[in-house]
């Protein structure tokens, strides 16, 4: 399992393929160290998925690990409602849809696939407004994009020079902690 990707980390890598280097050196720490409050409302508004104590519907699976020998990814989902085949990402605020968190719903329809599961429809929930964002199933080009993009996160060297993008890093959760930047970040 050493050389699986994990689901969650897709997005981050988009975002700067750094920062994964760096939650990786600083998961063992006190997350107050680097969390900002998008981060803190986010893993609070999780809680109930993480507990499995969202729903008590029969069908709804929550929070179920999943893996894809295939595409070498591991991670959990939040929602599979399986009396509709739809698979549901949850999300407290959505301002904007990236393409990071559109290959992790992927990674998990093509996780939930492989494990035997019927998925025919896939959404992010946004929860501060109640609202449900549906997502197209990916298309063979897409796909192709998809498996290209695997490729480029297992051969990423840390220690290679990055392209410094000061909108980015304003935002990154480790801008305080990256020897890679001089920006400040918006959260302190």
């Amino acid at each position: 399992m050493d050389n699986y990707i994990l689901i969650s980390t897709l997005n981050d890598f988009i975002f700067c393929p750094y920062s994964i280097y760096l939650h990786n050196v600083y998961m063992e720490t006190d997350e107050s160290i680097y969390y900002a409050t998008p981060q803190v409302r986010g893993k609070i508004a999780h809680e109930g998925i993480d507990k499995k104590t969202y729903s008590t519907r029969k069908d709804d699976i929550t929070s179920l690990p999943v893996f894809s020998e295939k595409y070498g990814l591991i991670g959990k989902i939040d929602l599979l409602k399986n009396k509709e085949h739809l698979l549901i990402e949850r999300k407290y605020q959505i301002k904007q849809i990236f393409q990071g968190q559109i290959y992790q719903l992927w990674a998990q329809y093509l996780c939930l696939k492989e494990m035997g599961y019927q998925v025919e429809k896939l959404a992010f929930y946004e929860i501060s407004t109640n609202k449900m964002i549906p997502v197209e199933l990916p298309n063979e080009e897409e796909f192709k994009k998809f498996e290209d993009f695997l490729i480029q996160f297992r051969m990423y060297d840390p220690s290679k020079k990055i392209d410094i993008i000061k909108s980015k890093c304003m935002h990154c959760i480790y801008n305080n902690l990256c020897d890679k930047t001089e920006v400040s970040n918006v959260y302190t």
